[in-house]
């Protein structure tokens, strides 16, 4: 299912082979949360170069619900997607409803924001949503540990996420049989807050219940990006070299540099679409605000060094009229123009990595990015 290629010291390039296609690493995966990547099409997302597309089990179940779903083929035939998809397993939205929800051993209890309903999430009905959804990658269902945390508190908080692995594990096998998409690999999601000893006691046992890749979850939560580095430099040596690694919901560009270059293979997070949306635009000379007053009458592409639908047809005072406008057309030119960055970016790690030059690569990267 998955092979490293080639590394240059711990960055990996590999191969991640899925039952809707082959995926190469490092990879970025854009965040489609209610079955559509927002302000794109599924042939927009291909031109600017997308692998893999991340679905939201939490708001699929709700709405329009992950049967229904199922009625249609699944996810990918549903959204018109033909490309692997991993999903989440909704633990960090339910982290995010904070006292509108009740968690226990058997799972979590919440108001749906929709509609006020009662609804309750476990990791064998997780597991059995994203089964519906035809899930290429299937994510169990932990807690998100709340930062900060107490050592007691990380450590409660990861022993239940990993109780909950088992039985996500278990619904998983039992439900290979006439799923959609039975050959369906399972990832396991490392917690234990910000402290060393619990990420590899939590490691050590998703290793005994074996799963097809591992991630990392309860990042980006609030903590500083040292202590957020300070993690991952202690559990990447750590994790198996012949399993995908997965650093959930991670982040800037600078972020995915860095967990590449400590051997993450997979990330996923909202900003390059979130922020295209909002004229908050990557680049390769760093972040430009395109409601500036400043892009008002500037007759140059966003980015000269980018060849993407949007620079190479658009100026930035066009970019700037439509944000200014709230026209829909700004948010879509601006969005591929984010991914196509964040996918580009990626693209240029990968072949550091086959030619030995990442870290040449890396040093170019951060000194452009930290001059502007």
């Amino acid at each position: 299912m998955f092979e490293v290629q080639t590394a240059d010291g711990p960055a990996r390039r590999g191969q991640l082979t899925l039952p809707h296609g082959t995926v190469q690493t490092p990879v970025f995966m854009p965040c489609g949360t209610y079955g559509t990547v927002k302000a794109m099409t599924p042939a927009s997302l291909l031109d600017v170069g997308t692998q893999i597309l991340l679905g939201n089990t939490f708001h699929l179940m709700l709405r329009p619900g992950s049967e229904r779903i199922a009625s249609f083929g699944g996810l990918h035939k549903f959204m018109q997607w033909s490309g692997p998809i991993l999903t989440d397993s909704g633990g960090f939205q339910v982290f995010s409803l904070g006292d509108l929800r009740k968690m226990n051993e058997e799972g979590v209890v919440f108001r749906s924001p929709i509609n006020g309903d009662k609804v309750k999430l476990t990791p064998e009905s997780a597991t059995q949503v994203q089964r519906h959804l035809a899930s290429d990658v299937v994510m169990v269902l932990d807690e998100c540990t709340a930062h900060p945390a107490t050592h007691k508190q990380a450590e409660d908080s990861m022993q239940l996420s990993m109780r909950w692995a088992v039985r996500s594990r278990d619904a998983f096998q039992q439900s290979r049989e006439g799923s959609l998409n039975p050959g369906a690999a399972q990832f396991g999601i490392v917690q234990g807050g910000m402290f060393d000893d619990l990420r590899r006691e939590s490691l050590a046992a998703l290793q005994e219940v074996g799963f097809e890749g591992y991630a990392i979850g309860g990042l980006s939560v609030g903590e500083e990006k040292s202590d957020m580095y300070s993690v991952m430099e202690g559990l990447l040596p750590h994790m198996p070299e012949d399993k995908p690694r997965y650093l959930m919901g991670v982040g800037t560009p600078e972020d995915l540099v860095r967990g590449v270059a400590l051997g993450v293979d997979m990330f996923d997070c909202v900003m390059p679409t979130r922020n295209g949306r909002n004229g908050y635009l990557f680049t390769s000379t760093g972040m430009v605000k395109i409601r500036n007053a400043q892009h008002r009458d500037a007759d140059v592409p966003l980015d000269a060094a980018c060849d993407c639908y949007t620079c190479s047809h658009f100026s930035r005072a066009y970019l700037h009229h439509l944000d200014r406008c709230g026209e829909m057309l700004g948010a879509m030119l601006m969005t591929q123009h984010n991914l196509h960055f964040y996918h580009n970016l990626m693209a240029r790690l990968r072949a550091s990595i086959e030619t030995g030059t990442f870290r040449t690569l890396v040093k170019t990267l951060l000194n452009d990015w930290k001059s502007t």
